[in-house]
């Protein structure tokens, strides 16, 4: 006598069914909860992570002044780096640095005969523009060229004309750096609205819904 004992074929077949559906249900419930986590409503954005918008101040972002408004006095072809604040209503003050920096803004002033189109000149005041300092290929920092005064990308030598909107001039980047509206207020700049083309990390899809959490900070 054997000492295997036999197995029928038709339980067999249903454990492997059952086993298969099991699986399955447990991939799909995993796969709604990446998409739910990865998810960014507005309720779980934190105010020093929305976008630039309306009424918000530039700062500067480093250097001795650290965190004081951007004097335009002071504003050359050489970008100056600077961040929005925003002051709400109730008289907190919100550094919006962003994701990982994704707030982080190149401000630079030509003559204002050297700006030129794609360059939106109204929200270019005084020939100061301001763009997003993240290269719109995948990431990184963006840094100023002298030589021909423009903005070069260290990782994937993306470049940029900020005198021509920030086209590419070189390099993969898909699309130009993204022109953030500001007007003169005194000696500051004010932001006028958030950016005019959706940032690094923002598709055209997800543009929409972005601006609407600008427009949601400005009642903060």
């Amino acid at each position: 006598m054997t000492k295997f004992r036999r197995i029928d074929p038709e339980i067999s077949r249903r454990t492997f069914v059952n086993y298969s559906l099991g699986v399955a249900a447990g991939v799909s419930a995993l796969s709604f909860i990446t998409i739910v986590g990865s998810a960014r409503p507005v309720s779980r954005q934190t105010p020093d992570k929305l976008p630039p918008a309306e009424g918000d101040i530039l700062v500067y972002a480093e250097g001795t002044n650290t965190g004081k408004p951007v004097d335009i006095g002071t504003l050359e072809p050489n970008p100056t780096r600077a961040y929005p604040q925003r002051k709400t209503k109730s008289g907190e003050t919100i550094l919006k640095k962003g994701e990982q920096d994704s707030n982080l803004v190149l401000i630079s002033k030509f003559p204002e005969g050297q700006l030129k189109a794609p360059t939106n000149l109204q929200a270019a005041p005084q020939g100061i523009v301001v763009y997003g300092a993240v290269c719109q290929h995948l990431g990184c920092q963006v840094n100023w060229k002298n030589q021909d005064q423009t903005y070069l990308c260290p990782c994937h030598s993306g470049n940029y004309d900020p005198k021509a909107g920030c086209k590419v001039i070189g390099g993969p980047p898909p699309r130009p750096l993204p022109q953030l509206p500001v007007r003169v207020e005194g000696t500051q700049l004010v932001v006028t609205g958030t950016y005019l083309i959706p940032p690094y990390g923002v598709s055209e899809e997800e543009y929409e819904q972005y601006k609407q959490l600008a427009e949601e900070a400005t009642k903060a």
